[in-house]
């Protein structure tokens, strides 16, 4: 008998090329003219959060503008990024907080195991920690799974991978 073949859906990041990124807009901070001198810093803590602190609002949104941009150009989804609200930092400066996405959170895997069922294909689609594993039968049913998924990615507030293809 033919054995089950299966996939996983997660929700993850490159680590290096976020640290680049991070690294180029740090870097890029020196260089431009309306952000040089103003005493800005952007700071990747533990793969969890980014801290920005600069002088002013329009500078913040102009370093914002830069890492995504960064982002972009390393083929990190922009999905990734959780801006919080905007804080006054000491000496007069403001800070913002950008919390990093990583996992699938239980309701976002409850939305994606619900969208495979509606596909009226024979999977089985079960939520395992951070990720849900998809396994059927025949292969052909997993491409449909992906091509689904992939077609509603504008619906998931999180980037998605498929691994584990087997």
């Amino acid at each position: 008998m033919a054995k089950d073949a299966s996939f996983d859906i997660v929700s993850e990041f490159d680590r290096q090329e976020l640290l680049n990124a991070v690294d180029q807009t740090k870097r890029e901070l020196n260089t431009r003219f309306d952000l040089k001198g103003s005493d800005s810093d952007i700071v990747l803590i533990e793969d969890k959060v980014i801290n920005i602190t600069t002088n002013d609002e329009m500078k913040l949104k102009n370093i914002y503008d830069i890492l995504q941009s960064k982002l972009v150009k390393r083929n990190l989804s922009l999905k990734i990024l959780d801006p919080q609200k905007v804080d006054n930092a000491l000496g007069g400066k403001v800070k913002q907080e950008i919390k990093l996405k990583k996992g699938l959170s239980v309701e976002l895997a409850k939305k994606i195991v619900g969208m495979i069922k509606n596909t009226k294909l024979k999977v089985q689609a079960s939520i395992q920690n951070d990720s849900v594993r998809v396994s059927a039968k025949s292969k052909d049913d997993l491409q449909e799974v992906i091509k689904t998924i992939r077609q509603k990615e504008d619906e998931i507030d999180a980037p998605l991978q498929f691994t584990n293809y087997r």
